[in-house]
């Protein structure tokens, strides 16, 4: 996941993959340019934060990462992956 430290967003990513259980590694964009960099790259050129990947898939923000898990579509990604 690709965060800052100001970023509630990503707060609440790392707070939702924790409860469940889930490792996750963490690169701070507003640390590192090179790191936001190769965000910018991984994700389409998306600079919002979080930006998280499971298993190299990009799966986009907080948002998005909910509207899986609503659906039932992220133990799928989790388990299976590309």
């Amino acid at each position: 996941m690709y965060s800052t430290a100001s970023c509630p967003y990503c707060v609440a990513a790392k707070n939702f993959l924790a409860a469940r259980g889930l490792a996750f590694g963490e690169v701070r964009v507003d640390l590192d340019r090179e790191a936001f960099a190769t965000m910018l790259g991984r994700s389409g050129g998306r600079r919002t934060v979080p930006q998280i990947f499971i298993h190299d898939r990009h799966v986009g923000g907080y948002d998005d990462l909910m509207r899986l898990h609503r659906n039932g579509e992220l133990e799928p990604w989790l388990t299976n992956p590309p």
